[in-house]
């Protein structure tokens, strides 16, 4: 299972690459700093392109007659326009990419929660929307794995990114293949994964690769992508894993004591209430399937979405409600 491919991750550059904040500092991201033997980053930071030095003057996001526009106060300058195209363009000629990470809070990097100010002077915040260059990354990219560095302290929101990054990272090398063989092996490789954020996306999916139709190799994987990116479009929610974990539960359960059965299920009860993460009850199945030599279970990318190296159960609780 650490065969895997490497997802594509564009990421602030600020975020441990270099000093290009507007201090000329750099910001430290634990989650970041896990990813890095593990992800292949493109680090770029919008303001710099632009043609904004280090250090420089703050910018901000003033509404003018219901319009945002991307200010530096200080100086007078209006870089709208310029952070619109360095977008446009920066992201029309990404060719492959399977999630972003950017730096919460920033006017041009910010996801949902840069402030957006009434004047350019100071005076209190209207409320927040997402910066200049995150806009444009949410209008071309949304459905793909998304998130700011602040909110990846929170597992759940952690743990769907790192399994949206790598199962859209391993589609695209599906899909670089053009072979059948290479589909038909994801979506059983993926069948308790996919049970667990969607039983009818699972479905669906599966009468995509069964290809009724005859399509073709690129009608095929785009309609396959579409239905994938639908399906792992929120994290999973608790019913839904819950039915996988005791669907895979079927394959060990006879074999184990009445003890262990009932461990388990003690655990699952603890999950379903919240108070155990799905890490805890997928790590229980694991090791049986590696005690019972369950070779269908074994590829299942449900018991290990990710590397081993990011697993970290640590939770700041920051966008829990999310």
């Amino acid at each position: 299972m650490e065969d895997r491919a490497r997802p594509q991750i564009v990421v602030s550059k600020c975020l441990g690459f270099a000093h290009c904040r507007y201090n000329g500092l750099t910001i430290s991201s634990d989650a970041v700093d896990a990813m890095l033997p593990h992800v292949s980053f493109v680090p770029v930071c919008p303001e710099v392109e632009v043609g904004l030095g280090v250090p420089r003057d703050p910018l901000r996001i003033v509404r003018q007659n219901a319009v945002d526009r991307l200010l530096q106060p200080n100086s007078g300058r209006d870089a709208t326009e310029e952070m619109r195209a360095f977008a446009k363009s920066f992201l029309g000629a990404l060719t492959a990419v399977d999630g972003f990470i950017l730096k919460g809070r920033s006017p041009s990097c910010g996801i949902t929660d840069a402030k957006v100010y009434p004047r350019p002077d100071k005076a209190p915040a209207l409320g927040r929307a997402p910066g200049m260059f995150g806009r444009e990354v949410l209008e071309r990219f949304s459905e793909l794995a998304v998130e700011d560095e602040g909110r990846l302290t929170n597992f759940r929101i952690r743990e769907h990114f790192l399994t949206k990054a790598y199962a859209l990272a391993a589609f695209r090398h599906v899909q670089a293949s053009g072979e059948m063989k290479e589909l038909v092996s994801f979506q059983a490789r993926n069948k308790l994964l996919l049970m667990s954020y969607s039983q009818t996306g699972l479905k669906v999916l599966g009468q995509i690769v069964a290809n009724p139709k005859h399509k073709s190799w690129d009608e095929l994987c785009a309609a396959y992508r579409v239905e994938l990116l639908s399906a792992l479009a929120r994290p999973p929610k608790r019913p839904a894993a819950i039915n996988a974990a005791q669907h895979a539960f079927g394959y060990v359960s006879k074999q184990l004591t009445k003890g262990e059965r009932s461990y388990f299920l003690d655990v699952l009860g603890r999950y379903r209430e919240g108070k155990a993460p799905l890490s805890v009850v997928t790590g229980i199945l694991g090791a049986w399937v590696t005690r019972f030599d369950v070779e269908y279970l074994a590829q299942q990318t449900f018991f290990s979405p990710y590397p081993e190296g990011l697993v970290e159960i640590s939770d700041s609780g920051k966008g829990r409600a999310l």
